[in-house]
């Protein structure tokens, strides 16, 4: 390998991981606080439940248990393992969206849409301001003691899960749903990979600043289309490279103009990108996986909630294993602060995700996008004035150039599809 890739590598490992936020971290102590090695325990820490679980399943597929088993525990085996195909009396029929607002005036339109994009500027843009909050700032400071910086990633991503999983499960009980079909089994690889975008999303904030984060995010259709030309030879229309090139170029106007962020370094900057590649990849699977399982007629809210369920599962085993759990709690104990930012975080993310149903169901795909877009360029002009990050006159041209892209590309598929027979569409689960 060549000795500029092996540079790359250990600064990407150097153990300069306190970038960002109010105050420097202290040196990592061990081996065990660099962000790599805290992956790989947790990723361990999935696989111990995984694996178990995945021989489980192959083993009462070869049994053919199905048709030969019996006793209490028959009804949860085939429920995990084989589910149920629902009846088509059970089933409750997916509406096209024309079909549920032809009756609706405008101002009621207008009211409903208003609704729906104050809940989704209100829900993301006060989950994006916390996110940097808590994994920036320091609790306790005072006069002579600089405070505590939280570290642990994945009990931020466990409480998240718990109040989506718990909001998920009363809607469920409260409003009629599809009678549900897929085997139990089949959310854990959505819910694997959502956990570890989670992480990957949370820890690269102590790396990178925000806007970068949040331009990372929105320039993931590039990678995708690489993608989808090597590996699925798909052909993309003009407009669709034109805006990928407008959006390469408006990140990079972006990167390269804009200064380097208070106690920044090359290594904790490279550390940032590589788990921001970390989040979009895995992201990428979840929305792939879960396109998939809707394939069982499930709901959204019914997808919702299996994801969630086996999240919690995850996350509370690895951080038990860890003995990460009893000391998350023991810093939402010692700070109250905390505890307030971290509910209210989890708060908006779980409600946003039902705004996201609503938005999608009631107009469309298009408008659900425009409105995430708006609230994309809003959350990075509002941590820029929150948390004094700079951005240089050309930075910020960069920035209009990404968004202005993506729009043009909703307005470009808009037309593609105009005219076409609506057809119901359920929205990935997690967005954030």
């Amino acid at each position: 390998m060549d000795a500029r890739w092996w540079t790359l590598v250990v600064f990407a490992v150097l153990p300069s991981l306190g970038a960002g936020g109010e105050s420097p971290e202290a040196p990592p102590q061990s081996w065990t606080q660099l962000w790599f090695s805290r992956f790989f325990l947790n990723a361990a820490g999935y696989a111990s439940f995984m694996v178990p679980g995945y021989l489980l399943v192959q083993y009462f597929r070869r049994k053919n248990y199905l048709e030969t088993g019996r006793g209490l525990c028959f009804p949860l085996v085939k429920a995990c393992v084989f589910g149920s195909e629902p009846k088509a009396s059970d089933e409750v029929p997916l509406t096209l969206r024309a079909d549920a607002t032809a009756d609706s005036t405008p101002s009621w339109q207008i009211l409903k849409l208003v609704f729906c994009a104050s809940g989704l500027q209100v829900s993301y843009l006060t989950w994006g301001v916390l996110q940097e909050r808590v994994m920036t700032g320091s609790y306790g400071a005072t006069d002579t003691s600089p405070g505590e910086h939280f570290t642990d990633s994945q009990f931020l991503v466990l409480m998240n899960r718990v109040l989506a999983l718990i909001v998920a499960g009363l809607y469920c009980v409260l409003c009629k749903q599809p009678r549900h079909g897929a085997p139990m089994y089949r959310y854990s690889f959505a819910s694997l990979s959502n956990v570890l975008s989670s992480w990957c999303q949370y820890e690269a904030l102590k790396f990178v600043s925000f806007p970068t984060q949040v331009l990372a995010k929105a320039s993931k259709v590039i990678p995708v289309m690489m993608m989808g030309k090597l590996v699925s030879k798909r052909s993309y229309e003009h407009w669709e490279y034109l805006t990928a090139g407008l959006i390469s170029i408006g990140v990079s106007m972006f990167l390269l103009s804009s200064g380097p962020e208070p106690r920044s370094s090359p290594a904790t900057t490279l550390s940032g990108l590589v788990l921001l590649a970390g989040y979009i990849a895995f992201d990428s699977f979840t929305s792939n996986w879960q396109d998939a399982l809707f394939a069982y007629k499930m709901s959204s809210v019914q997808m919702m909630f299996g994801v969630n369920l086996f999240s919690c599962l995850f996350t509370v085993g690895s951080l038990l294993e860890q003995g990460a759990l009893l000391e998350g709690a023991r810093f939402m104990g010692r700070h109250s602060e905390f505890a307030f930012h971290a509910l209210l975080l989890s708060i908006c993310s779980a409600f946003g995700q039902l705004f996201i149903f609503y938005t999608i169901g009631q107009f469309g795909a298009a408008v659900f996008t425009i409105i995430m877009t708006l609230r994309q360029a809003i959350a990075i002009l509002l941590s820029c004035l929150l948390y004094g990050h700079t951005v240089t006159v050309v930075g910020g041209l960069g920035v209009a150039v990404v968004f202005t892209a993506l729009l043009l590309r909703v307005y470009a598929r808009g037309r593609k599809q105009r005219g076409k027979k609506a057809v119901p569409t359920e929205p990935p689960v997690q967005k954030v």
